[in-house]
């Protein structure tokens, strides 16, 4: 691209991308920047395996139907009503026009997977996970005519006013500038800035996992911040998951997840449990874990499983430790080998009646008299061989971003910054104040890329 185009979009995972793919479509000239190499390009898009999705009755893999109020409900549980519902409400009736739109971009879909994640009725798995719809955008960006730039690191748009004036950025060694009539940031949250994170959460942010791409580093959104753009959501906040504590500290991705709690017992340092582990079905409480273990001695927390239940959850990619005693298992997690005895034998007289046990629902069989109570998948833990798994708090991304309308427009103190909207995790907070439902990332940053590209297009027609 030799000219100024007339739509910059810095970001290069789902949002940036239906952006991308909206304002082309509408006769926009659109340069993408992407701050990653091409083949790690796609943000934490790359990572991700489906999207949740409304449907008034069958619609593409999803089956029978997922009307608006329940998943409104499913969403005011798990952000405890710290949400702008009527942003919430536009994403989640919107999610239905998507999915069709998704597939004729290129994007195809498979029957969801079982064991703990039964979401056939909820959420739309990609055929080939997120790698595949990152690459099926990019081939239709492609066809499009928008211009794509890797390793291209944005470090400050010029707000003039009510609008922004020049983006700056580092491309092959050398510094450029452009003044685009409209831009879209699509950058996604700060969680790869370490140090940013000690700064909201303290010095337990340094046991922190970094699940996704380690290109989210809040640049674009600091310099915004910092020139008086409205922000929304807590520092504190953020999409944090319980996993494997033998992870990478970047980029580990999905499969770094655990899904076993449900059938086993947590426990920290001081081998004593916290929380309930059966309180709901994994795919709409796995996100309350890794604040849980966060709040835990030394940032951590250790899953005890016996051999009966070992096989009811997706496997791990890293093998979890096996002992033939709770004693010995223990001693191979560095807890105290009595205490967590004493800990696994209390959970086991409290176990009734397992008659009733059903691992896809949930199904009461529950603890009583223990606290905290294990309220569904309550089994005694007494087959051996047993199993653990140490777990660490893992952040997907950040809450902390920029407040945006139902145009996904941003604004400052003074009204709305004219040629500036925003999409995908750079703008989640406007919508998830807390917790996290699982593909619901994936369906706020394709209703709002969508809605930013159409947006800044016709702002850049008109102009």
């Amino acid at each position: 691209m030799t000219d100024t185009p007339d739509i910059l979009v810095i970001g290069g995972g789902n949002a940036a991308l239906c952006a991308a793919i909206e304002a082309a479509e509408a006769g926009a000239r659109v340069l993408i920047l992407e701050a990653a190499p091409k083949p790690y390009r796609g943000g934490n898009s790359r990572h991700t395996r489906n999207f949740r999705c409304m449907h008034d009755g069958p619609l593409s893999v999803l089956v029978d139907a997922y009307e608006e109020e329940e998943y409104v409900a499913d969403l005011m549980k798990v952000t405890g009503g710290k949400t702008d519902e009527g942003l919430a409400r536009l994403a989640i009736q919107s999610s239905q026009d998507c999915l069709p739109w998704m597939e004729a971009h290129g994007v195809r879909f498979q029957p969801s997977l079982s064991g703990t994640l039964s979401l056939a009725r909820t959420n739309a798995f990609f055929m080939g996970g997120g790698k595949s719809l990152v690459n099926a955008y990019y081939r239709t960006v492609e066809a499009l005519g928008v211009e794509v730039r890797y390793e291209a690191h944005v470090t400050h748009l010029e707000l003039d006013g009510d609008c922004i004036a020049r983006v700056d950025f580092d491309h092959e060694g050398q510094s450029h500038s452009l003044s685009p009539r409209a831009v879209v940031v699509a950058s996604g949250g700060f969680q790869a800035d370490r140090d940013w994170l000690a700064r909201a959460w303290g010095p337990a942010a340094k046991n922190f996992l970094i699940r996704g791409t380690p290109y989210n580093r809040g640049v674009v959104l600091a310099d915004l911040l910092g020139q008086g753009v409205a922000s929304v959501g807590d520092p504190t906040q953020c999409h944090a998951v319980a996993i494997d504590g033998r992870a990478p500290l970047y980029d580990g991705g999905i499969v770094t997840r655990l899904d076993c709690v449900p059938f086993s017992i947590v426990v920290n340092n001081e081998g004593e449990r916290f929380y309930d582990e059966g309180e709901d079905v994994w795919p709409k409480r796995y996100a309350i874990w890794g604040r849980l273990v966060a709040a835990q001695p030394d940032q951590v927390g250790h899953v005890i499983i016996d051999a009966k239940s070992i096989n009811l959850f997706m496997p791990s990619v890293f093998p979890p430790l096996r002992a033939d005693s709770i004693e010995e298992l223990a001693g191979m997690m560095g807890l105290p080998a009595q205490k967590v005895a004493a800990t696994v034998a209390e959970f086991n007289s409290a176990c009734g009646d397992t008659s009733g046990f059903s691992p896809m629902e949930l199904d009461g069989v529950t603890t009583t008299g223990l606290t905290p109570p294990k309220t569904n998948w309550a089994r005694p833990i007494t087959e051996p061989p047993f199993y653990g798994y140490s777990l660490k708090t893992g952040v997907t991304f950040t809450y902390l971003g920029l407040k945006v309308d139902e145009r996904a427009q941003c604004a400052t103190d003074r009204g709305p910054i004219r040629n500036l909207w925003a999409a995908g995790e750079t703008m989640a907070g406007s919508i998830l104040g807390q917790g996290y439902l699982a593909g619901f990332g994936m369906t706020i940053g394709t209703v709002f890329g969508r809605i930013a590209g159409k947006e800044a297009a016709a702002y850049a027609n008109a102009a």
